[in-house]
């Protein structure tokens, strides 16, 4: 089963929304690792004009201040950031300064002496790059500014048709080809994988038939709510069964059945679209008001209700709904008897209304 869904996904092309939520996904996961590599590279960059500074006899000035400043407030704004689109900007914008301030280290050494540190701080910049949670424009804006300012032949005596010239090209298109090769593999891996855990998930989570959230779904998110302290106001638990739905099958088939089950759920999910509902199974489906007062589940009972009678379809039915308020000690599943006993009384005091458990 496994491997049939994972050719599946294969086989499919992403989508630009999904693209986008796996690059959020992964900023979020990766923020403490993307901090840790721009700590990490200014450490680096500190590290190299020293060295630089002994061989090329350049003091350590207040220019070097500036730029360590500048990556000191990178990691500041990283640390702030929350949207992974922001992130792509400000690493643009990282590399950039790295690059730059890179160069200006490298113009006081010998001539002979700058192609080779200009190589390497390159190859540094691209491999952090490369590990990155970036979208592709962000890595190969990346690469471009890179190689703008680092490029070792750029006002330096390497020659291209020379030894050393020929040396430098072949190791520049290395790295590059790794580099990029490294990106786009790790980057297609990742995403694949979580389109895969998004898809299992799914099918684990949320009701095929209906596209709402299922059994296991509703059991975890609302004994999240029930075990949450201080409770927001109080808690009611509301099951919904649809009226004379047997019927339906055995008049009009299972195939308008289904129909009928989708059509409620749409409706529970358009009334209670800022509550946790679910289908349990069958024709009912429970919703759990977290932080609710009665007036509000009443009102929000009543709309339910109403909007499944007047909606104008070839098949219309009703709903009946049992409420139940979740009090202090109260599990989920006694939670769930006492609004099924409501459900019992609304279903036998005349259908198509909420009744509240005494």
């Amino acid at each position: 089963m496994y491997k049939t869904i994972e050719d599946e996904v294969l086989r499919k092309s992403a989508p630009a929304k999904l693209k986008a939520e796996f690059l959020q996904h992964e900023f979020d996961r990766l923020r403490s690792f993307c901090v840790l590599i721009y700590i990490a590279s200014i450490a680096i960059w500190i590290a190299y004009d020293l060295i630089l500074s002994f061989i090329g006899g350049q003091p350590f000035t207040w220019l070097s201040l500036v730029f360590i400043g500048a990556f000191a407030t990178f990691v500041i704004v990283l640390r702030l950031i929350r949207d992974a689109r922001h992130f792509q900007t400000l690493n643009l914008l990282f590399v950039f300064a790295m690059a730059f301030g890179t160069r200006l280290l490298t113009e006081g050494l010998p001539d002979d002496h700058q192609p080779g540190w200009l190589l390497l701080a390159a190859s540094t910049t691209l491999f952090t790059a490369s590990v990155l949670p970036l979208n592709r424009w962000s890595f190969f804006a990346a690469q471009i500014v890179t190689w703008s300012f680092l490029n070792p032949f750029y006002n330096t005596d390497l020659g291209h048709m020379e030894l050393r010239g020929v040396m430098a090209i072949s190791y520049s298109a290395f790295i590059c080809g790794l580099t990029i090769y490294s990106f786009l593999t790790l980057r297609k891996a990742k995403l694949y994988n979580f389109i895969m855990s998004k898809l299992l998930l799914d099918q684990a989570y949320i009701d095929t038939l209906t596209e709402i959230p299922n059994r296991r779904s509703f059991m975890t998110r609302a004994n999240q709510h029930l075990n949450k302290v201080p409770r927001e106001n109080d808690h009611y638990l509301a099951m919904v069964d649809i009226d004379n739905f047997k019927k339906v099958n055995d008049v009009h088939g299972h195939d308008i059945g289904d129909e009928v089950l989708k059509r409620i759920a749409q409706d529970i999910k358009s009334v209670m679209t800022r509550h946790e509902y679910a289908r349990l199974g069958g024709e009912e489906f429970a919703v759990y008001l977290a932080g609710a007062r009665r007036e509000d589940a009443e009102a929000l009972a009543a709309e339910l209700c109403q909007v499944v009678r007047e909606q104008a379809t070839r098949y219309p039915v009703t709903i009946s709904i049992g409420l139940a308020r979740v009090l202090d000690g109260d599990t989920l599943n006694q939670a769930l008897v006492k609004a099924d006993e409501a459900l019992y009384e609304a279903k036998h005091t005349g259908k198509d209304r909420y009744t509240f458990h005494q």
